[in-house]
Parts: C-alpha cells; structure tokens; sequence
C-alpha cells in the first residue's frame, strides 16, 4: 500500500503549478492515498487550491507563524514529522523550493533522496537525467523505508481540477530552530506569466550584445503573451537577473512554444528545454548547437527577419 505525502510548493498565499504535477507523478507511482502538506502562516486559501486539485485525498495543514516564509530549516522538520505518519513516499517539486527543503527532511528521517524524477517504472524504480541530461539512469530505491524524491516538473502535465479533499489541520510537536531567520525576498514583478508553468516562452541569448538589446526579446513575449527566459551566458553578462535563466543551473521548463533568440545551445541550456513542445531557433549561426534540436529554424538576424520589433524596441 503506497501511501503519498506531497509538499505544497506557494509564494504570496497562492499553490504553484509545481504541486499538481507533483500529483501527477504520484498518480503513475499507484498510490492508494496522496495528501498534500501545506505549511503557511495562514494555509486557508492555499488548502483549497490544494484540495481542488484531482486525486488529492487529504489536504493537511499546518499553520504556525514561523511558516510565514518558506525556510527550509523551519519547514524541514515539520516535514520529517508528518512524513513519519505511515507514509510511504514523500515527494517535492524539483524546483528551487523543493530542492532547498527535501534533501534537509530527507536528512532528518535518515533517509537517501532520488532526485529529478522524470519517469516511474515501479513503486520504488525510476528514472532520472544524468550528465545534464545526456543519458537516464533507472534507480531503485530500497522498499522498507520511506521514499524521498524530487519530481522534475517538466516530464509532467499538471493535474486537473475536479477535486474535493478534505482539509484537515495537522498539529506536529516540533522544536524549531531558530539559527536562520528571514530577512527579504527579492524577485522581480512581472504581468508575463511565470517562466516555469508558461505554455509559451522567448528567451535570448549573449548574441544580443546588450541589456537594451534585450528589450526586443519583451517586445516579442509580449505579442505572443509569452514568459521570458534567458540563456545562462545573457545572465552572467548582466542582461537580464538570474531568475529568468533558462538551463541545467537555472529552470527546467517544458512549455509547448520554446522561441531561442541568439542562443547558440550549449549542453546546459539544451538540458533545460528539452522536454518543450515546438522548438524555434533564431540565430545567425548556421552551425548553433541549437539547430539539432530545432523544430524550426531561421538564420539571420532577429531585427532583419521581424522588422517591426526594431520599432517597438526603439
């Protein structure tokens, strides 16, 4: 009997798309039960987007003023605590959020992690991308002990809407600690939507030459109601923040439009598209890396090729 825990992923009182499809993959591991554990200052509002979301049995919350940010070190015991009541995977998204946290709980229940999840194959056996993706590995993990594991959400749909959990307040007698406190939090604000669940994303690359250049990748996004990405080369040369990169150290996305503009396709941006629908090149490099893996691709100059965006960066 598969008995799942999933770790509701939320930022500003609202569940990320991470979560559904963490219920997705816990559906293809054959649970018998799949709870979602919210852990908020005030969890009301994220319980029920949790709760709505199909084949969700359970809804725990646990509402305790130190839980107002996500601390790995404040969550991570709570964590360990409620995955020790008779569940038999603990699963978290693998995303900034999840990879902070689950291998910290993971460490308090004594307990290895499988990271990346990209496939199931059994109730302990799956695989995942190794080598920046360059070859999947199947892994086992033992069967007598509790399951921790990162679900890469780009291998998943989310899953739909239609439920009716119960939501049920979880009272867990845990020490925090109190070594690490909160401070701020910086993120950029956006109308595009967010870059990991957009179903539509342009990113550019160095190629640009400028963080003014850049504005043509907005202009772009902004016809096509796309998010906006970047390559790791376009952040580092102070283009965009880091929040937007694209790649093996930045975000594995999966939208169905992915539109590269001057990014040439090193081995850790591919890593990160790789699960995309239609993939477009745009690059006056006829040799890019990133034409092997193009559905489509145009050579020449983005300003050349659409005239009008020369307008609406000027």
């Amino acid at each position: 009997m598969s008995k799942i825990l999933i770790i509701a992923e939320h930022l500003d009182g609202k569940l990320n798309s991470s979560t559904a499809r963490c219920v997705t993959c816990a559906k293809q591991i054959g649970a018998d039960s799949i709870d979602v554990l919210v852990l908020a200052a005030d969890p009301a509002g994220i319980a029920a987007e949790a709760a709505a979301i199909d084949g969700v049995s359970n809804v725990l919350t646990v509402a305790r003023a130190e839980n107002a940010h996500a601390l790995a070190a404040i969550y991570a015991p709570q964590i360990a605590a409620a995955a020790k009541n008779g569940y038999t995977h603990l699963l978290a998204p693998s995303t900034t959020f999840g990879k902070d946290v689950l291998p910290r709980a993971a460490a308090l229940l004594g307990i290895a992690q499988v990271s990346d999840i990209s496939a199931v194959e059994g109730a302990h056996t799956f695989k995942r991308p190794i080598y920046a993706g360059n070859a999947i590995v199947t892994v086992e993990a033992p069967a007598g002990q509790i399951l921790a594991g990162t679900v890469r959400t780009a291998s998943y749909a989310a899953a739909g809407a239609g439920g009716h959990a119960p939501v049920q307040p979880l009272t867990l007698d845990v020490a925090l600690p109190s070594h690490t406190r909160f401070v701020e939090l910086s993120s950029g604000k956006s109308d595009r939507p967010d870059l990991q669940s957009a179903s539509k994303v342009v990113s550019g690359g160095r190629a640009l030459g400028s963080a003014d250049a850049f504005k043509v990748i907005y202009a772009l996004a902004d016809k096509l109601g796309a998010a906006v990405g970047a390559s790791r080369a376009a952040v580092d040369a102070g283009y965009v923040p880091s929040d937007l990169q694209v790649g093996q150290t930045g975000k594995i996305i999966a939208p169905e439009l992915y539109i590269a503009v001057g990014i040439s396709g090193a081995i850790q941006h591919l890593t990160g598209i790789k699960d995309a629908g239609t993939i477009v090149a745009i690059n006056k490099d006829a040799e890019a890396p990133i034409f092997e893996i193009a559905d489509y691709g145009l050579v020449g100059d983005l300003f050349a090729l659409v005239p009008e965006l020369t307008t609406a960066v000027g």
